[in-house]
C-alpha cells in the first residue's frame, strides 16, 4: 500500500518517491532518449490534475541526444522558476503511439498548499464535489 504521509503533490511517475537527484533524472532521460522519445520541460503554478496546459520552457528537444544538454535545460528552468512545479515529459512520436510515455516532476515549490474538496448541494439529493487547489486563491504569479 502506498501512503502519501507528507501530503505532497502526486503527479506523474515516481510521485510517491523522494525527489529525484540529478543523476536519477539523467538516467531517466537516457532511457527516454534510448527509446527515441523527445524531451520537453514544462512548468506551472497551478498543478491541478486536470490542468494539462503547463507552460513550455523552450522548445521540445526532438533532435537533442545528449542527456547533459537536457539536464542543463532542466537546471535553467529550475533557476528561472524556483517557486513553480517543473516536470519533464518524454514524447513518443512513433506512428500509432504519438503520446507522452513518461512524465515526472523535477522541481517543487518549498510550500505546497494542496487541494480542498468543495461540496455543492443541488436539487433533490444530488451532491456534487470538486477539487479546488488552494494555490489558485491568489492571482497568478503570487501563488507561492
Amino acid at each position: 500500500m502506498m501512503t502519501n504521509t507528507n501530503q505532497r503533490l502526486t503527479q506523474g511517475q515516481f510521485s510517491f518517491l523522494p525527489d529525484l537527484s540529478d543523476e536519477q533524472i539523467t538516467a531517466q532521460v537516457e532511457f527516454a532518449l534510448g527509446n527515441g522519445w523527445a524531451i520537453g520541460i514544462e512548468y506551472t503554478d497551478d498543478p491541478h490534475p486536470r490542468n494539462t496546459y503547463w507552460e513550455m520552457f523552450g522548445n521540445p528537444m526532438f533532435d537533442l541526444e545528449d542527456p547533459a544538454g537536457i539536464l542543463d535545460e532542466i537546471r535553467a528552468c529550475r533557476s528561472t522558476f524556483p517557486d513553480r512545479y517543473v516536470r519533464v515529459t518524454a514524447f513518443d512520436a512513433t506512428r500509432g503511439w504519438e503520446t507522452v510515455r513518461m512524465s515526472y516532476l523535477v522541481n517543487r515549490p518549498a510550500n505546497e498548499p494542496g487541494f480542498g474538496l468543495a461540496r455543492t448541494e443541488m436539487d433533490g439529493r444530488v451532491v456534487r464535489y470538486r477539487v479546488v487547489p488552494y494555490a489558485t486563491e491568489k492571482p497568478e504569479g503570487e501563488r507561492y
